[in-house]
């Protein structure tokens, strides 16, 4: 039955949102909807136009015999700006400081909202490159990555510091862990990552980098390419940081065990993602 455009244009949307960074061909939605293909078209140029003016996200159309269109999410730079501030209000409460200089983040990570908006805004960032999987470690950074590799539609891969049977052949290292200077271990199924993929790391907190310099330790191993590095929050660090190239949304420039003392600021992302008038 031929679907009125009305109709057609709400189940376009629908279809584009869900499957983002996937070519669909004209031929497909002509044949869903039983549409001429330049009234396919037409309609994709309404899309692209509403998408654009609101922020949505860029809907590219690829002329040919092989072409469609395609929905690549991304935030505008005000949207991701008012997004981290609203973040930097919410970590910087005393009663989230924890022993040794770490934040709680449970409870704000585990917001379904909160973490579309995570997803979007590092998603924003690797629009233009070619990224095969998300990597992080359990378990704190596990619902960071899921969101980002949504908006990405890629997998994502758990490294975990113990072995689980329900993983199988494991890869191995051993990395030092930047704030406590101790020797640990971490793993990965080696059925996670093919040879030569290129791999981004989240993660929810980085103090010393040790954590993050072992996952990439890990990815040499699978002769595979790592592409970025983003983290939600990172912590002012006085010793000798193990990574030094890394996006963060949000800095946390002081914590006080004793009095509860915390201030956080906005990370370095959106000078690295907006350019340094951001």
């Amino acid at each position: 039955m031929k679907v009125r455009r009305s109709e057609r244009l709400i189940d376009m949307t629908r279809y584009l949102l869900e499957r983002p960074h996937t070519l669909v061909s004209l031929t497909y939605f002509a044949e869903r909807y039983e549409s001429a293909k330049s009234s396919i078209s037409e309609d994709l140029t309404i899309l692209k136009k509403v998408f654009q003016s609101r922020g949505t996200g860029i809907l590219e159309t690829i002329p040919g015999a092989a072409g469609g269109a395609r929905f690549i999410p991304y935030i505008l730079k005000e949207e991701a700006q008012a997004f981290i501030d609203e973040m930097a209000d919410k970590v910087a409460d005393k009663s989230r400081v924890l022993p040794g200089g770490y934040v709680y983040l449970s409870d704000i990570l585990g917001q379904p909202d909160i973490l579309r908006q995570v997803g979007r805004v590092i998603a924003t960032q690797y629009l233009n490159q070619k990224i095969d999987a998300v990597m992080t470690v359990a378990t704190k950074g596990i619902p960071i990555a899921q969101s980002v590799a949504t908006y990405l539609n890629v997998p994502f891969v758990i490294v975990r510091n113990d072995s689980k049977i329900t993983e199988g052949s494991t890869v191995s290292v051993n990395y030092v862990s930047g704030s406590s200077e101790r020797i640990k271990k971490m793993e990965l199924s080696k059925r996670s990552l093919t040879e030569g993929a290129n791999v981004l790391i989240v993660d929810d907190f980085m103090k010393g980098g040790g954590t993050i310099n072992g996952m990439k330790t890990l990815i040499e191993e699978f002769d595979a390419n790592l592409v970025g590095i983003t983290v939600f929050a990172e912590a002012a660090f006085t010793g000798n940081r193990l990574i030094d190239d890394y996006t963060s949304l949000l800095r946390v420039t002081n914590v006080n065990d004793n009095d509860k003392a915390i201030k956080v600021v906005p990370g370095n992302y959106l000078e690295k993602v907006f350019g340094a008038e951001a």
